[in-house]
């Protein structure tokens, strides 16, 4: 009898002492999830594929937006900024299809493990747009799953919203399709048409074409109110909004401009410098 008392008080002892053990780890790990850094929801890597990971360094600095320019090349969708860059080894399923399947896969249906909201992947057609596009969108198609797609008048979302730029002749194929696996880069002269936010979910326009500003000196009243009209009116109709050719250098200038990009809630701001738009948005968390 002394003999079974004293096995269950050791197992008694033992299961607290694993309790006490197991009950830190536990809180280890939902400490990391906590802790672990967001994704940046304004961060966009514009011409993503000179960096020397495309995608993954983007990636790796928590960016939820990527560009790729891509040419048709017989059947072939390849990745470059000028034809003189052509590779047939960087493709663009090589670049971002392939490796973004494989990532969703193992984060459990996301880009960014624990992060929901698509990755938006802005595809800017260099080559002619209908026929361009049409290749495309039978390559997007081998990807079940992956990409946000509207059918029949609804958009179901995926891990990768596909968002089509470029040469605008892809616009016609894309409005006669009534199932589609990419959207469309709108102008500042789509905002406001009868377009609606499931074709051009995205208004993107030059900086330099609207604004004078640089991000030397003050923000002249006018133009700082112009932007934020810009982007009152899209977010009314859910579009987002997207400027390139803003400033790009280290230094004041560019996160004078930055902040007012964030100021008037612009949706994504575009750079070459992963790092350094990562180190801007961390310091300004809120935003």
């Amino acid at each position: 009898m002394a003999l079974i008392t004293r096995r269950r008080a050791l197992t008694t002892a033992g299961a607290a002492l694993a309790g006490a053990v197991a009950l830190p780890a536990t809180q280890a790990v939902a400490g990391e999830r906590r802790h672990r850094p967001r994704p940046l929801r304004r961060a966009h890597a514009h011409n993503d594929y000179e960096h020397p990971r495309p995608l993954l360094d983007a990636l790796d600095h928590r960016f939820t937006s990527v560009e790729a320019d891509i040419f048709l090349v017989g059947d072939q969708l390849l990745v470059a900024h000028d034809p003189v860059d052509l590779d047939p080894a960087r493709t663009l399923e090589s670049l971002y299809l392939d490796p973004l399947a494989a990532r969703v896969r193992a984060n459990h249906g996301s880009v960014h493990r624990g992060y929901r909201k698509p990755l938006q992947l802005l595809i800017d057609i260099k080559t002619e747009g209908s026929s361009t596009y049409l290749e495309l969108d039978r390559h997007l198609k081998r990807y079940k799953h992956l990409f946000t797609t509207y059918a029949h008048g609804r958009v179901f979302p995926g891990p990768v919203t596909a968002v089509i730029s470029g040469d605008r002749a892809a616009r016609l194929p894309m409005e006669a399709q009534t199932v589609r696996r990419a959207f469309y880069d709108g102008r500042l002269t789509d905002l406001g048409s009868a377009a609606p936010a499931s074709f051009i979910p995205l208004i993107s326009d030059n900086w330099t074409n609207h604004f004078t500003w640089r991000g030397v000196g003050p923000f002249p009243d006018a133009e700082r109110q112009k932007l934020h009209t810009i982007v009152r009116a899209a977010h009314a109709r859910r579009q987002r909004v997207r400027f390139w050719a803003t400033p790009d250098l280290p230094g004041p200038e560019r996160d004078a401009l930055w902040a007012e990009l964030v100021a008037a809630d612009v949706d994504h701001l575009n750079t070459d410098d992963l790092a350094g738009l990562e180190a801007f948005l961390d310091a300004h968390r809120s935003a």
